[in-house]
């Protein structure tokens, strides 16, 4: 499936099988945990041997995000969020990525609003200075409203910046709908998360199995962007095949 990757959240040797029958690129987890950027050459090695494993497949890369915080006022903790997504972002360009995720970092009840954004385009302007080569795009998780992640977008100017938008995430975590997220959005939006939840809770199940109006959202998105590529995140092979084969329906269509 071009355009189209899995992330590795099930077994390697699953994800082998699944990765060749669908011809599909790897999202890699595996440096979204900074314990492993401590062991960074080992975990290299390991993501190498992985991906031979998977058929060397295009490959996109999530960074890390447990207690970062790019927008922080504390410069330590701003300064150690930069040093993390700067090891992230080696790995991604050791590794042959074509794009890299980070989360957006916005906790809501602990994180105000008001010049979150301001922060937030500082920090990935100063962190994409000089860069080139990898799609740098940020993800969308327990953010309530998307205004937010909108200014940021309008404000760094990179040319290797975008947002992903996770249409679960959106779902579950926001009273706006995933489709005003697209529309709004969309034209920003450089990679997808797709999974489905019934809005209660962040399940990972497969395209259609809850109230996540995927396909339009698809639709809207890649009407926006036509180049804008795919992650499945579902927790079970048998949900990634079923995610995968309505997607390609899906895309065949428009």
């Amino acid at each position: 499936m071009k355009n189209c990757y899995i992330s590795d959240l099930i077994p390697p040797e699953e994800l082998a099988e699944t990765v060749k029958e669908l011809k599909a690129g790897v999202e890699t987890i595996r440096f979204s945990v900074s314990m492993n950027l401590e062991d960074f050459d080992c975990q290299i090695r390991a993501a190498g041997r992985e991906l031979e494993l998977y058929g060397n497949p295009p490959l996109t890369l999530h960074g890390p995000f447990l207690d970062l915080n790019p927008m922080s006022y504390d410069v330590r903790i701003r300064q150690v969020t930069m040093e993390r997504f700067e090891q992230a972002y080696e790995a991604a360009a050791a590794l042959g990525a074509e794009k890299i995720i980070y989360h957006s970092g916005m906790i809501p009840c602990t994180v105000y609003l008001e010049g979150w954004a301001e922060r937030m385009a500082d920090f990935w302007m100063e962190f994409l200075d000089g860069k080139s080569g990898i799609t740098v795009c940020m993800e969308n998780v327990f953010d309530r409203e998307y205004s937010g992640i909108l200014q940021v977008a309008e404000e760094v100017t990179h040319p290797d910046f975008g947002l992903c938008l996770d249409i679960g995430h959106a779902h579950c975590y926001s009273d706006y709908s995933v489709m005003e997220w697209a529309e709004q959005l969309g034209r920003y939006v450089r990679h997808v998360h797709l999974h489905d939840n019934d809005s209660s809770w962040d399940y990972h199940r497969a395209l259609g199995e809850g109230t996540v109006p995927w396909k339009r959202a698809v639709e809207e998105l890649r009407r926006q962007n036509p180049e804008v590529t795919w992650t499945i995140e579902c927790t079970k092979k048998e949900d990634i095949q079923k995610s995968a084969e309505a997607l390609k329906k899906m895309l065949d269509q428009l």
